[in-house]
């Protein structure tokens, strides 16, 4: 009896150690995917406490998306050391929910009469540029108003240039545009900026920084502009989905709280809180599994979810606010 006893402890502390040691990689590999370094070691034992904790969320988490009982997959990326509530602050923005009324010119509503495709994707259309980063900055409006017009700009000019997202944060926080920089900002000023202004730099000529700086605007290296703002009709899926299908990549905001750990497949989640976060939705269509699904390009780089991706349920009653607040240019 005593050599069952004994025989019981040496697995168990065999597989606590093989826990520890496969734990240890995982924090290793984290750290150097996401070229994490951190100020003292106090602030790494603690980071390392975060990631231990919310790796076990992702475990039991997938443990119920293999049994069937979850639509999408949770996986580590570079929020994986950071807590809940530090996600949503430093991450996730304030005014990014909102809309300037006075800004918009025209509301576009479903005619009724369009026969749309069950699946749209424009990607495959070439109206999409690459999976960008906004880095350590809630700048993400910036990122969904430069990927609506660079879709707008392609359709009418056959051309896909990357426009300037850091044009928009240094320059839409004054009068009269009052955005908040890395703190949150609202599309349809960035947009109304554009249109104003007379157009917006590309990429090129003033490259992205994670950090407000001062307005460095060259009207030389204009790659863009913006004759009038549209506002899909709020809260009306049909009307996002016509948009998307006729019109392009369409700028809107969410409740981003279930994006923290997500890795893939098509999150169907209720969201209580308001819209925090700005992205593109590029197209949408079905999955065996999720079903229904909104086609959305985040600016968070392409180490997250699918390839820089997620998909968002469609049709379930404006699922996280998907619908309420979308926009797009005419150029």
């Amino acid at each position: 009896m005593r050599a069952v006893v004994t025989f019981l402890t040496l697995v168990c502390c065999v597989q606590v150690s093989l826990s520890e040691d496969v734990f240890e990689v995982e924090w290793i590999n984290f750290k150097v995917d996401y070229e994490k370094i951190y100020q003292n070691d106090s602030e790494q034992l603690l980071r390392k406490q975060i990631f231990m904790h919310n790796k076990e969320i992702i475990d039991r988490h997938n443990e119920r998306y293999a049994a069937g009982e979850e639509t999408f997959e949770m996986g580590v990326n570079q929020f994986t050391d950071l807590l809940s509530h530090e996600y949503e602050t430093l991450i996730l923005g304030g005014l990014n929910a909102t809309v300037d009324e006075t800004e918009i010119d025209f509301i576009y509503s479903p005619t009724g009469n369009v026969e749309i495709p069950s699946a749209v994707d424009w990607r495959e259309k070439g109206a999409v540029t690459r999976v960008k980063d906004q880095g350590h900055c809630g700048s993400c409006w910036a990122f969904a108003a430069v990927g609506t017009l660079e879709g707008q700009h392609y359709r009418k000019t056959g051309d896909l240039v990357e426009l300037s997202e850091k044009n928009l944060l240094d320059c839409t926080s004054g009068e009269p545009y009052y955005n908040h920089g890395c703190f949150g900002g609202r599309i349809t000023t960035a947009l109304y900026y554009v249109k104003r202004n007379h157009g917006i730099d590309t990429a090129r000529s003033y490259p992205y920084k994670d950090k407000k700086g001062h307005c460095r605007f060259d009207g030389r290296n204009i790659g863009a502009t913006v004759s009038s703002i549209v506002r899909i009709r709020p809260r009306c899926e049909s009307a996002l989905a016509e948009a998307v299908a006729t019109k392009g990549p369409i700028a809107v905001s969410i409740e981003a709280t279930h994006l923290h750990h997500y890795r893939g497949g098509v999150i169907r989640e209720s969201c209580h809180k308001r819209s925090n976060h700005a992205v593109l939705v590029v197209g949408y269509g079905h999955d065996t599994h999720g079903g229904d699904y909104w086609l959305v390009k985040n600016s968070w780089g392409n180490l997250y979810g699918e390839n820089g991706y997620v998909r968002m349920a469609r049709n379930q009653n404006n699922m996280c606010f998907i619908a309420s607040n979308a926009v797009y240019p005419l150029v």
